[in-house]
């Protein structure tokens, strides 16, 4: 019996050879195909329009470290309580930054952790654009450029957030379920 991915019962559709060649690359990478890819199978379109998306926003060119953009991740899923995004994003944030203890402050309370001011402002920004979007005004982005953002570090945070309050939205209607691998990483 496979396990649960979501209570959604969508086939893997007819995957091409350079899905099938890119989940290979994540199972001798991270040791696992990740289930959010697993669950977007049915669809090899809606599976590349969000791989393109993820792999961009948390892989590509960024004043934003690739730590950052999963603390961006986490603390956004953390607010909406994505249970998938959370363990599967812990996981990269104790992973990166050598810290198990990072890793759940960040599930928990970011405001708990030892962050520098700079993520903290980052952090913030991406709390107030998960919770409360149209009052983000001018201010918000003028803290971001005080402590050392740009405008286009100010769009990547931006971007990431958005992309992760909807890969949430997503995983809640479906009950996505982690991978139980991500659980016991980098503990």
């Amino acid at each position: 019996m496979s396990e649960k991915i979501t209570a959604l019962d969508l086939p893997q559709g007819e995957l091409s050879d350079a899905t099938r060649a890119y989940f290979a690359k994540c199972e001798e990478k991270l040791g696992l195909v990740p289930n959010v890819l697993r669950a977007y199978a049915f669809d090899e379109k809606k599976l590349r329009a969000f791989t393109d998306t993820y792999n961009d926003l948390m892989l590509g060119e960024s004043g934003l470290s690739k730590l950052e953009r999963e603390m961006i991740a986490v603390v956004v899923s953390s607010i909406n309580h994505c249970y998938y995004c959370l363990t599967a994003h812990g996981a990269a944030v104790r992973q990166l930054s050598g810290d198990p203890a990072l890793g759940e402050m960040m599930v928990m309370n970011f405001r708990a952790a030892d962050l520098t001011e700079k993520q903290r402002a980052m952090l913030e920004f991406a709390v107030k654009l998960t919770e409360q979007p149209a009052k983000i005004v001018e201010a918000d982005r003028e803290a971001l450029r005080k402590v050392g953002f740009d405008d286009r570090d100010i769009w990547d945070i931006a971007s990431t957030a958005a992309f992760f309050n909807m890969s949430n939205r997503v995983a809640a209607a479906i009950d996505m379920r982690p991978n139980a691998e991500y659980h016991a990483m980098a503990r």
